[in-house]
């Protein structure tokens, strides 16, 4: 149990602030108080954190370590007599090569087998017995067990938005003008995408796959040493021409055997208006890498996940990657400070990149009863945009729409451990982030790429009802098929952030994740904790992205933006009204955007006029504040800015985050009651009433952020919106450890792989 000035530090002392900010809402709005991270001279509570995490081995590598073989973990095994474990190591060294680490590992007696040197990690196999010594290495940070992945005028424009006159408008079935995410580029990393099939080609019939590669390391697969010290894959050398050569995939005939990689590009980006049903997807003029990181039966490893995130970002300037969509799920009960696909998604957000997670399909238990705090790795990141899934009920109208009983739940319940008292503390980051069609959506099928012998993939073999439900024609690269999960949620909001993009390039991935939220339609009857903000609505997206300037992520780089002061608005724009009408239903937006972890704000202050958050570098969770930065190869004929060689983080000691005129609507909330609905249980549709009717104004009961208030440590403003343990136990929901994925799942796809104590058959045939 924790001790009593740990109690009162961090859990007493937000209750009470929390009352006091709902009683005196209206005085704080008179006297507004700013946000800052803890002043020069105080020690950042993130530096604490950092410490504490400083050489963690992961719960479920303890376990292992303590008795091995009890889990049957596909990263322990014994060889020779020699329990051997498979580990991520993730690293601080100022060496991104990390060559003193690499050396440690072999001295050790370990095989360093994978180098990931854009985000600081190696994947290393290594005696169980020298873990320890491992961590206690001076350049480690954290150790995980490289453990599995798996893959988790259409229907799919019209519900979400995608043809209203804003956006994009036919004027045939298959011709259109607008915004369809040309020029953008969405990297999908799954089982594989299909190149040849038709709804991946251009209006000039030109496919729009422009890279298909894969990250499947038999090297890594068959616990041999795959790294040479002396290799370096700087732009241009010929340690890069070979690397790149082996990954390659451009040419192969079986792209995608297990067949949900394909469909989750079309969902994306696919055009398919050109026969009946239309499966025409949300960005169907996007660019698609293909990044191929889960097998034939739909699984992975984190280290292949890891590589294929580094493939991305080492390419993603070059070919215009803007948002990479991971419709895949690790388990993890790590915080995401120390996870290590977390750390790699920190990465490519601090380099411009929106990375949008599928949420999971671990709503409910096999007893069919709701559950809260499952949401996989990596969505429990702060940084990503996590996805839920809807169903539509097979209409285009949007008044039926309802969350599926099979999405993942928050809060995040990723953990770190205290020093001081070895009391583990849950991260409890506010998720999903907002929600999307994610139930019986009809996406391309892929075959090999033989027209006279198209063998079908893994998933269309193997429950043939979900082609049969798609209606579909047999013809050769025009076949489909029915799938559903927020692994299908999560490219419709994909396509999305690509379609925003191409309205306007200068999108930051935060700025980008708030004006969905800000936008989206809160569905009648679900909370924070379901829905997050809302329903997708890119109607409202785009028209509020159109009203921003242009340059605010090159001004960002260049620090000419003034936190608080300088205007985001376009020159002549201003806010646009806050409603929207999509397929036939006119709504309010929500005005909801998640800060922090663990806060809503609101008001239209958040993109009239810049705030610190929007810098991609920037991560602000509860009482943990990171600013990154990243480091670009240079040299004669190299582009300057283009290539990645490593990130790295740093804990600033006074950092604005947000200005006077932000609305933040804990207080109205209070604390978290499932029964009451109130605090993260308040219902979305309510919470944005409250806000509609203060018209962007600080409510009576809100309470603007202004100048003057630093937070204390271990001190979270409006604790109370967090979900106690204790009193989320005692109204019957179950958020112990043992509900969220078992740190000894696999990853896993979020389409058709069963997971212990989850009915998740919902996510495969639909509800």
């Amino acid at each position: 149990m924790p001790n009593i000035a740990t109690f009162i530090q961090r859990r007493l002392l937000p209750a009470v602030l929390s009352g006091v900010m709902a009683a005196f809402g209206t005085l704080t709005s008179l006297a507004p108080i700013e946000v800052h991270a803890r002043p020069a001279g105080k020690s950042p509570v993130h530096a604490e954190r950092r410490a504490a995490l400083k050489g963690h081995i992961a719960h479920d590598l303890r376990a292992e370590l303590a008795a091995p073989g009890r889990g049957g973990e596909r990263w322990s095994k014994h060889q020779a007599g020699i329990h051997l474990v498979q580990l991520i190591v993730s690293s601080d060294a100022a060496d991104p090569q990390m060559t003193a680490l690499r050396g440690e590992v072999h001295r050790l007696g370990g095989k360093v087998q994978a180098v990931h040197p854009r985000f600081k990690a190696l994947t290393v196999s290594l005696p169980a017995a020298k873990v320890q010594a491992l961590a206690r290495h001076a350049d480690v940070t954290t150790v995980s067990p490289n453990r599995g992945t798996v893959s988790t005028a259409s229907t799919l424009e019209s519900i979400s938005g995608a043809t209203t006159t804003g956006v994009r408008t036919y004027s045939t079935t298959t011709a259109y003008s607008g915004y369809d995410g040309t020029g953008v580029g969405i990297a999908i990393l799954d089982s594989g995408v299909m190149k040849a099939h038709k709804n991946f080609l251009n209006a000039s019939g030109v496919s729009r796959v422009k890279r298909n590669v894969s990250m499947l390391n038999t090297t890594v697969a068959n616990w041999s040493d795959g790294w040479n010290p002396t290799d370096s894959l700087m732009p241009g050398s010929t340690a890069l021409a070979t690397y790149e050569a082996a990954v390659a995939a451009d040419n192969v005939v079986n792209q995608d055997p297990y067949g949900h990689g394909t469909h989750v590009a079309s969902v994306a980006a696919g055009r398919g208006f050109y026969q009946s049903p239309d499966s025409t997807g949300i960005a169907p003029n996007a660019n698609l890498y293909d990044v191929r990181v889960l097998a034939a039966n739909g699984t992975g490893t984190v280290s292949d996940a890891l590589e294929g995130l580094d493939w991305v970002m080492y390419h993603a300037k070059e070919y215009n990657i803007r948002v990479i969509n991971l419709s895949l799920a690790a388990s993890s009960t790590e915080t995401w400070d120390g996870d290590p696909l977390c750390m790699a998604v920190h990465a490519a957000t601090a380099m411009g990149i929106t990375v949008v997670v599928a949420g999971g399909n671990f709503g409910l238990t096999t007893a069919g009863a709701k559950t809260y705090g499952a949401i996989s790795s990596p969505g429990h990141d702060p940084t990503v945009i996590t996805v839920g899934a809807v169903n539509f009920k097979g209409t285009a109208a949007r008044g039926d729409d309802v969350v599926n009983n099979f999405s993942s739940r928050g809060p995040t319940r990723g953990m770190w451990t205290d020093p001081a008292d070895n009391t583990r503390w849950p991260d409890n980051v506010l998720k999903p982030d907002l929600v999307a069609p994610g139930n019986k959506i009809i996406g391309a099928m892929a075959t090999n790429a033989s027209s006279t012998t198209p063998t079908k993939n893994y998933l269309a073999t193997n429950y043939p009802t979900l082609v049969s439900a798609a209606g579909g024609p047999t013809t050769y690269a025009q076949g489909l098929m029915q799938l559903s999960g927020t692994s299908i949620a999560a490219p419709a909001v994909a396509g999305a952030a690509a379609v925003l993009m191409q309205a306007n390039p200068g999108l930051t991935p935060p700025l980008l994740k708030a004006i969905l939220q800000y936008t989206a339609q809160p569905l009648p009857g679900y909370n924070l904790l379901e829905q997050g903000a809302g329903a997708i609505n890119l109607e409202g997206a785009v028209r509020l992205a159109l009203a921003l300037r242009t340059d605010i992520s090159s001004a960002i780089k260049a620090n000419t933006l003034v936190h608080g002061t300088t205007s985001l608005l376009a020159a002549g724009k201003t806010m646009p009204t806050k409603s929207s009408t999509v397929a036939g239903t006119a709504f309010n937006w929500s005005r909801i955007v998640f800060v922090g972890g663990s806060h809503v704000a609101s008001g239209d202050k958040l993109f009239t006029t810049y705030q610190a958050l929007w810098d991609p570098t920037v991560i602000w969770a509860s009482e943990t504040l990171v600013k990154g930065s990243v480091a670009y190869w240079s040299g004669t004929g190299i582009a300057a800015n283009t290539y990645p060689r490593y990130y790295s983080e740093d804990t600033p000691t006074d950092l604005p985050l947000l200005s006077a005129g932000i609305v933040i609507a804990d207080g109205l909330m209070g604390t978290s009651s499932m029964k009451g609905q109130t605090g993260t249980f308040t219902l979305t549709p309510t919470l944005a009433a409250w806000l509609a009717s203060g018209s962007g104004q600080t409510l009576a009961r809100g309470v603007t952020l202004s100048q003057g208030l630093v937070l204390a440590e271990g001190l979270v403003l409006a604790e109370g919106l967090v979900l106690a343990e204790g009193l989320v136990l005692a109204e019957g929901l179950v958020l112990a450890e043992g509900l969220v994925l078992s740190e000894t799942t696999k990853t896993i796809s979020e389409s058709s792989n069963a997971v212990t104590g989850y009915k998740t058959s919902g996510a495969l045939y639909g509800e």
